[in-house]
């Protein structure tokens, strides 16, 4: 049995299959969806989706959000991602380089660019958290 599992962008549609099981880095926590669940919304936070296409113990993709809204009915899950990139795509040396350019660009800003930058920096920096972290794992 599987749910169909879309993950949706800004800029395009990144995934749309079916699959077994999907794990989501909520706002709340972390949580998992399968076939047949509950219909419910919520919002996500910086984290790493898991993606099981076939068995529920192997995961087949992981991608890294930056927050975004899920939608989950009995025969689908919908991902709206403020960001999506997936897991191999991203390393630490082109987050901190990009942290690096961030506060930069921050500390000549001015106004309402600067309130942009900072919470485009603290978004950097949730992120270089996480990989971190899962590298270490």
């Amino acid at each position: 049995m599987t749910l169909q599992f879309d993950l949706v962008s800004p800029e395009k549609k990144l995934f749309s299959a079916p699959v077994a099981m999907v794990t989501l880095p909520g706002s709340e926590g972390d949580f998992g969806v399968l076939p047949g669940h509950a219909p419910f919304i919520a919002t996500m936070r910086v984290g790493v989706i898991d993606v099981y296409q076939e068995k529920e113990s192997t995961v087949s993709r992981r991608v890294l959000v930056s927050g975004g809204i899920v939608e989950v009915n009995p025969t689908g899950c919908t991902v709206l991602a403020e960001d999506a990139v997936p897991l191999e795509d991203v390393s630490l040396e082109s987050m901190g380089v990009e942290h690096t350019r961030l506060t930069e660009r921050y500390s000549v800003a001015e106004g309402e660019a600067k309130q942009e930058l900072a919470a485009k920096i603290e978004l950097s920096e949730k992120k270089l958290e996480l990989l971190t972290f899962l590298r270490q794992c």
